[in-house]
């Protein structure tokens, strides 16, 4: 359990930081750690005295095998940015096209409707099909992204659809 706690607390560091640091208002250091076993990982204090208190009681432990000799290893350090300064956001992604959406609704109905859902067997069935192993016939199904590219390269006719199978949709 403590391995799992360390591993969810220190996996998204940058992410985490900001949730931590806009719930106690303040402002924390990141250390770079490794374990006397060779384990490198990051974590978070509220200070350096923190970091040296918490080690000295044994409570700093490694993300990875729970070991509670740590030391500071090198890190770059993080420039802060003046406070006029806006963070960088990602673009928001455009609002989904009502329109579009009604017409790949109503492809998957007729692919739903007219085609043989065939899952991950799809690489396999749209190859015997091509080479005259197995009867033709319309299939949908998944297959994985090299499976799909050495079917084009067999020249076997096939295109992604546009949505994902019900079974693995919300």
């Amino acid at each position: 359990m403590r391995q799992e706690c360390s591993a969810i607390l220190n996996a998204p560091c940058d992410r985490l930081f900001s949730k931590v640091k806009d719930f106690v208002g303040a402002s924390m250091i990141r250390y770079a750690l490794r374990c006397d076993q060779g384990h490198e990982f990051e974590s978070w204090f509220a200070s350096a005295a923190a970091y040296d208190a918490l080690r000295e009681r044994g409570h700093v432990g490694c993300a990875v095998c729970g070991s509670s000799s740590v030391e500071k290893s090198l890190m770059t350090p993080t420039v802060a940015r003046p406070s006029a300064e806006k963070p960088i956001r990602a673009a928001r992604p455009p609002a989904p096209d009502p329109a579009l959406a009604k017409k790949i609704e109503a492809f998957r109905r007729h692919i739903e409707a007219n085609f043989d859902y065939v899952g991950l067997n799809f690489a396999t069935e749209a190859r015997a099909m091509h080479l005259g192993e197995a009867p033709e016939r319309a299939i949908h199904g998944e297959a994985k992204i090299d499976e799909a590219r050495a079917l084009i390269d067999e020249g076997v006719p096939m295109a992604p659809l546009p949505f994902l199978p019900r079974n693995r949709t919300n």
